[in-house]
């Protein structure tokens, strides 16, 4: 199986933290090592580097470089621009298509925390061989513990088997972003679980997807094929500016013929950390008696349930507050309620608005 990193997200809900030029996946959100750098640190125990790729814009390669230096140099994929998991998901495809069409390869977000490494490590490799045995996609679903209007929804139909206690089930069908009462439901039915991103399939399959349920997409994707071979630049990069702008999850999940697919449920502790809010429930086991989770130089009265982000060198001091997130960088400081955490992309509109776009 071949690991595709992919690298190029945004991260607009983590800001300041995480900016246009050095996004989250590129920044020390938790601990002292990015999580870019975790999640490759992730598969080198199992894993030859030959055989783990990122995925990433041309702008965020020599970050990229630099913090991975063992990944060779052409297991980057670099693509022309930035423009959604769609375009970069079949472009991966397209690139590993001329030298390993019909190998099983693994999609997988580098902005994802994972408690239970041996567990997800497990199910990857399970996911390999199911791919092989059947020719179905297999994809990754997390048992949900609150409604999410920012995450996507698999539907699960029978449990088809379990192996070595991961369970397996039937796909019965994908909805990405429901509305709030949408997501209320789908976690009081209990057949609708978090869908976690992590696609695997071969490049020849995924293609023949793109070719079913997304046609233009593909007829770009096969130009690209032919002239990565070629070495056309100029070919390549004309024909991904010109594919539209959407996800993965729109342009095929939602489409897909469900017995194609295989769903593995995931339990190895994980959080799609995009937003603070979310980011404070992956860490609770950290917070303080008060329920502060603290990344900085701290001194706190009557101050609980916090999440607050410092600088060296400087002391962030709280009385009388609850709930809040707080973020203290060199050139921004972001006071908000954790309650409000994923309307930060809103405020990041405004100011892009109010031409205050050096601060993004």
């Amino acid at each position: 199986m071949k690991i595709v990193i992919l690298a190029g997200g945004g991260g607009s809900r983590l800001w300041p933290l995480s900016r246009e030029k050095q996004p989250k996946q590129f920044s020390r959100i938790i601990g002292e090592r990015t999580m870019f750098e975790q999640t490759v640190d992730r598969f080198l125990r199992d894993f030859s580097v030959n055989d783990i790729y990122v995925s990433l814009n041309k702008d965020l390669l020599a970050t990229a470089r630099a913090l991975a230096p063992e990944i060779p140099e052409n297991n980057f994929i670099i693509e022309p621009e930035k423009r959604d998991t769609a375009p970069a998901m079949g472009f991966a495809a397209a690139y590993l298509f001329n030298s390993f069409p019909d190998e099983p390869i693994a999609y997988i977000p580098s902005d994802h925390f994972i408690a239970e490494k041996e567990k997800f490590l497990k199910i990857i490799n399970l996911a390999d061989k199911m791919i092989r045995q059947t020719g179905k996609m297999v994809d990754i679903a997390i048992w949900p513990t609150f409604a999410s209007t920012v995450l996507g929804y698999t539907r699960i139909g029978k449990k088809l088997e379990t192996v070595d206690s991961i369970a397996i089930y039937e796909f019965l069908g994908h909805t990405e972003k429901p509305d709030f009462e949408t997501a209320k439901a789908y976690l009081e039915n209990g057949n609708y679980l978090w869908h976690a991103s992590y696609y695997m399939w071969t490049p020849r399959k995924i293609l023949q997807a793109f070719r079913q349920y997304s046609p233009a997409h593909y007829e770009l994707l096969n130009k690209i094929s032919g002239a990565l071979a070629n070495g056309s630049a100029e070919t390549v990069e004309k024909a991904f500016s010109q594919m539209e702008k959407i996800s993965f999850d729109y342009a095929i999940t939602e489409k897909i013929d469900p017995k194609e697919v295989l769903i593995v449920r995931g339990d190895f502790g994980w959080s799609d950390l995009g937003a603070f809010d979310v980011l404070y429930d992956a860490q609770k086991a950290r917070t303080d008696n008060s329920g502060n989770l603290i990344f900085a130089d701290w001194a706190g009265e009557d101050t609980s349930g916090c999440i607050i982000y410092g600088k060296k060198n400087k002391i962030v001091a709280t009385l009388g507050i609850d709930d809040l997130v707080i973020v203290d960088s060199d050139d921004a400081l972001l006071i908000c309620p954790k309650t409000k955490a994923q309307e930060i992309k809103k405020l990041l509109e405004k100011m892009k608005t109010d031409n205050k776009h050096d601060y993004l």
